[in-house]
């Protein structure tokens, strides 16, 4: 087999966390059958880039797409132009793109257009809803239907590719790579973000509190409803540390720090580092989130999580009960989280046999899909 060149695009830090081990997996054991490049459209600039150096990586190609304000439109037309001189750049035989932003929807765009081979990796998640998340349910269907190899986490999300009629020769399950993520950070690296995260005046103790909340359908009135039930938390628990890494989004931004910043025992900060935000895991008596990454991650250290979203496309943690969707109800949040802060932190640890969301091998299964697709053998 001759030498095969492939594009691995992403943008964002989520992103970048999943396809790290991707690069490493072809780079350490395939060097003379694939050639690997790297772009980075840096959706997310700082953060993106900043998780590649705790790897020791570095993107080949850097586009800077990124401006203030900018609308989703705008976006998509910058990536889409930008990533088509990148493409015609390039004699390319398969392009990597992961999950459902607007990043990876332009990527597997681009190489359809240039009848070059989409692998999506996270294929096949849904919440059927596409207000929920949004825009990413949307995206990451229509990607869907340009895609050649469909690297599904878990069962359900074969079964999801399944319904909408996706080949079954063309969908692998592998689990998460963000999961093998968690597996290649070094020791010095965690001890580094542990000691970064004390010096933020951090408590990593057993009444810590990690919360996120940043996606865009949690904007207006339920932002206002989730941080009123932070600050009831707060002041009933004054014992406990709630951290919150607040977005950059003025809108939450302002938000969130008018209402939360003369609590005491609430710690906001700025984005944190992937390896400080591992530790808080690693340490977290519970866990807040809109987030998708954490509510794959949160188990492996067998943290609780309140899902503060009306829909979640991860449902086998809602379904093992390690999870439970909150919403943006002031009062279901508050009663879920008072049964676990009610107790202590040993009594919350919910033991599981395996992380549902991989077994941090996901990124050797989708090495040997791609050699047998090359091979000729899918």
């Amino acid at each position: 087999m001759s030498t095969k060149n492939i594009i691995i695009v992403f943008g964002t830090r989520p992103e970048a966390i999943k396809l790290v081990p991707i690069i490493n997996e072809f780079r350490s054991k395939c060097l003379d059958k694939y050639n690997i490049v790297v772009c980075n459209t840096e959706q997310q600039k700082e953060l993106s880039n900043q998780t590649l150096s705790f790897f020791g990586l570095k993107a080949d190609i850097n586009l800077s797409i990124m401006s203030p304000n900018q609308t989703l439109a705008s976006a998509q037309s910058k990536i889409m132009s930008k990533l088509s001189e990148v493409f015609a750049e390039q004699s390319l035989d398969a392009c990597f793109v992961q999950g459902d932003t607007i990043t990876a929807f332009c990527g597997a765009l681009v190489a359809f257009y240039n009848k070059i081979p989409v692998f999506h990796v996270e294929a096949g998640l849904r919440s059927n809803n596409l207000l929920e998340p949004f825009p990413e349910e949307a995206l990451r269907q229509m990607l869907t239907r340009i895609t050649e190899l469909h690297f599904a986490p878990t069962q359900n999300a074969k079964i999801a590719l399944l319904a909408e009629n996706v080949d079954k020769k063309r969908i692998f399950i592998t689990g998460n790579t963000g999961i093998d993520a968690l597996f290649q950070l070094s020791a010095q690296t965690i001890k580094d973000a542990a000691n970064a995260l004390t010096q933020k005046g951090i408590n990593l103790n057993d009444k810590l509190v990690l919360i996120t909340v940043h996606r865009r359908e949690n904007h207006g009135e339920r932002l206002g409803s989730i941080l009123s039930a932070i600050t009831e938390l707060a002041n009933t628990y004054k014992t406990h540390q709630f951290v919150l890494p607040v977005h950059s989004n003025p809108n939450v931004k302002e938000k969130i720090y008018s209402i939360l910043s003369k609590k005491e025992n609430v710690v906001l900060t700025s984005s944190l580092d992937y390896p400080e935000l591992v530790v808080l895991m690693k340490n977290a008596k519970l866990v807040m989130t809109d987030s998708g990454g954490i509510q794959e991650e949160a188990p492996s250290f067998s943290v609780p999580i309140l899902v503060m979203r009306y829909e979640t496309e991860r449902k086998e943690g809602i379904t093992i009960g390690f999870a439970k969707l909150v919403g943006a109800d002031k009062e279901i949040i508050l009663k879920e989280a008072k049964k676990i802060l009610d107790k202590d932190k040993s009594k919350n640890c919910i033991k599981i046999n395996k992380n549902p969301y991989g077994d941090g091998k996901a990124s050797e299964k989708i090495k040997v899909t791609v050699d047998r697709y090359f091979e000729g053998r899918i």
